[in-house]
């Protein structure tokens, strides 16, 4: 009888530990891509969006690039937002679609500087 009765919440809680850890993985996947975007920016101006759009993951329809530049010498910041799908079952329905955000600021490599 109270398997009965508990077995319901004992699968919500556990759909719901499912969905955290999707929106945790997404969480890292979109500084991941952040990163990258600042990376390719710090390079060449403008190469954030693309940079960022080939993370591994994310969707790029749900995804919000944002770049700013000092130019030369300054720094680079980097914003990304994505927008999560909840696909687990009962749980996804109550949580939505959260949106998740980072903010990376690099220094704009100096395009004369040689390497070697």
């Amino acid at each position: 009888m109270e398997l009965a009765l508990t077995l319901p919440v004992v699968v919500v809680v556990l759909l719901a530990v499912v969905q955290v850890a999707l929106v945790a993985r997404s969480q890292i996947l979109v500084v991941d891509a952040a990163r990258a975007g600042a990376r390719a920016a710090a390079v060449r101006a403008g190469a954030a969006d693309a940079a960022a759009r080939r993370t591994p993951g994310l969707q790029a329809d749900r995804l919000e690039v944002w770049e700013s530049s000092a130019g030369p010498g300054g720094d680079v910041e980097v914003r990304v937002r994505y927008r999560v799908r909840t696909d687990v079952p009962l749980v996804g329905a109550l949580v939505g679609e959260p949106t998740l955000e980072s903010t990376v600021t690099m220094a704009v490599e100096d395009e004369e500087a040689d390497p070697g």
